[in-house]
């Protein structure tokens, strides 16, 4: 398989409860009115989306996407057609086989639902399908919601990596690491499955 960055890039991915769509000018204002909410949840965040930071959030987004590294998403919510987050592809390394899926803010009115599980689910299949041996999900310490939801994805919590990075409020941020492998993906895919197939509509 190849893994060549191209071959995630450009590719809305689409479920029974959510679609990613990547980046596009006609989604800056959809997306600025997502994410302006919330700000105890972007306190926790290494980049602040809301408000009056919202435009330097965009540009700096779409400035990775631009270099190869990063492809963000607006996730939209099938049954309403609202956009309803945000998340994304970053650090995006082919020779290593490596990904890490992060930046994801979900509107409150969205997160008791199954739009993050799909999400989460339409994106490690697409990287697995594109020759990604290992996907990475690295969270702040302090959220605790965060870490929760990726364990429930069915992810390996792997440690703490201190003092990891300064996030836009100034604090020296501890993340903690998890990670699917493409050998933990058949068990974590099933997992996945069946949640979303057991549930009813988002």
């Amino acid at each position: 398989m190849t893994t060549d960055p191209l071959t995630l890039n450009n590719t809305a991915l689409a479920g029974r409860h959510v679609r990613l769509e990547p980046f596009d000018e006609s989604l800056r204002e959809p997306v600025r009115a997502a994410l302006d909410c919330d700000p105890d949840a972007w306190r926790l965040f290494a980049i602040n989306g809301q408000g009056a930071d919202f435009d330097a959030f965009w540009r700096a987004l779409n400035g990775q996407v631009a270099q190869g590294g990063w492809i963000a998403y607006a996730i939209r919510h099938a049954a309403t057609g609202a956009i309803v987050g945000t998340t994304s592809f970053l650090n995006i390394k082919p020779t290593r086989q490596t990904v890490e899926i992060g930046g994801t803010f979900i509107h409150p009115d969205a997160r008791a639902t199954l739009v993050n599980a799909e999400a989460k689910y339409l994106m490690l299949a697409h990287a697995f399908a594109a020759g990604m041996r290992r996907v990475e999900l690295l969270t702040d310490a302090r959220n605790a919601r965060s870490q929760a939801a990726i364990a429930k994805l069915g992810a390996v919590r792997e440690g703490v990596l201190r003092r990891e990075r300064v996030t836009w409020t100034g604090h020296v941020r501890d993340s903690v690491l998890f990670a699917v492998t493409d050998l933990d993906w058949p068990d974590v895919r099933a997992r996945l499955e069946r949640r979303l197939g057991a549930a009813g509509p988002a």
